[in-house]
């Protein structure tokens, strides 16, 4: 198996750091979605706020290290029209930018009250930024457009891969499918 990209095609771990990344996404949007509706007499009321809070710092964790992994191991070479590979480009960029703009906005609404944020048992994630006037419901606002958003342009960049892949009958969604072929 090959771990690292090569020009041809992403490597294992940038397929599984993408696909890690994805998933949260969705599942992190589907609980926020659903939680904000829970009453206080719920019994998942305290439950779910505390599995999203801990899921997301985990998800800074790992987009963290895909960019990192990104910058030591360059992507292979775009597929598509020139402005294809702008817009892909635009886009990625975006995703990161919104991605860490989302979560800091959820670390702001989680510790307005001064409150640390709990990773299922094995770290917390101290408040450093408390009491700011109308933290919560600020930070929450942007939380929740910044979620939409991102939402959006996975929904977007979904619909371009299937369009690479039935309309342009090339390799764009194969690559981030299956890792590429080691060279022997």
């Amino acid at each position: 198996m090959q771990w690292r990209n090569r020009e041809t095609g992403y490597g294992l771990v940038a397929i599984g750091l993408h696909w890690l990344v994805a998933v949260a996404v969705i599942g992190l949007f589907a609980l926020g979605w659903w939680m904000v509706e829970l009453t206080y007499y719920d019994p998942w009321y305290r439950q779910a706020p505390a599995i999203h809070k801990a899921t997301g710092v985990l998800l800074f964790l790992v987009l963290t290290a895909r960019l990192l992994w990104r910058w030591l191991n360059p992507s292979p070479r775009p597929l598509g029209k020139p402005w294809e590979r702008r817009a892909a480009s635009v886009v990625h960029g975006a995703f990161y930018l919104l991605l860490f703009a989302l979560m800091i906005a959820g670390y702001l609404i989680s510790t307005a009250d001064g409150s640390a944020i709990d990773v299922f048992g094995l770290f917390s994630v101290p408040a450093t930024i408390s009491d700011l006037p109308d933290q919560e419901d600020i930070a929450g606002d942007v939380h929740r457009w910044l979620a939409w958003t991102v939402i959006g342009l996975a929904v977007l960049h979904a619909l371009a891969a299937f369009k690479h892949h039935l309309f342009d009958r090339d390799d764009t969604l194969r690559r981030m499918l299956r890792p590429a072929a080691s060279r022997r």
